[in-house]
């Protein structure tokens, strides 16, 4: 029987790391996510994962950027209202793992791999099983449609193509009803 666990948002964070202007990066992160974890086995290995995010939850900390990024020339998250994370399939080779699965931004999906660390478990103070993760990887955004390309007066790329993910994912465990 599989074991079916959900993520604790209070104790998980997703982040993005991008670089701004080529000489340095802005990190951004949404606020609102949910997900499950189904597995069969302790060590998560073949567990599946399906995750979502509110695209309008995107926090730089700089309000008219994050109004940018909710715009139709990024996100459109008022037309494409969350990022999916689909088809999740987590594997382990020795100590490593990998967890694969269909990204969705907009309305293009593409497959992805992603690193992750696998933290272990452990029941808490109140009795509940929890388990941690911290996955990374990158993407490229244009391969989702992100294809917003302004220039400098200098004719430097203001945004880069490659998008650092980094979540740092704490599940818990379902009780059986």
């Amino acid at each position: 029987m599989a074991n079916k666990w959900s993520i604790d948002p209070i104790h998980s964070e997703v982040l993005f790391r991008i670089k701004y202007l080529v000489i340095s990066s802005v990190t951004g992160q949404f606020t609102r996510f949910d997900g499950e974890i189904s597995s069969e086995t302790e060590d998560f290995n073949g567990a599946t994962a399906n995750f979502q995010i509110e695209a309008a939850s995107v926090s730089t900390k700089v309000e008219d950027r994050d109004n940018h990024l909710r715009s139709p020339e990024f996100f459109d998250a008022e037309k494409f209202p969350f990022i999916k994370f689909t088809n999740g399939k987590l594997t382990r080779n020795g100590g490593e793992y990998k967890l694969s699965g269909d990204l969705s931004i907009r309305d293009t999906t593409n497959n992805i791999t992603l690193d992750v660390d696998f933290g272990g478990s452990i029941v808490d103070g109140y009795g509940q099983k929890k388990a941690g993760f911290k996955i990374s990887g990158k993407i490229n955004r244009k391969e989702f449609g992100l294809t917003y390309d302004a220039v400098t007066e200098a004719g430097g790329v203001v945004v880069g193509d490659e998008v650092r993910l980094i979540l740092n994912i704490q599940v818990v465990k379902q009780k059986n009803i």
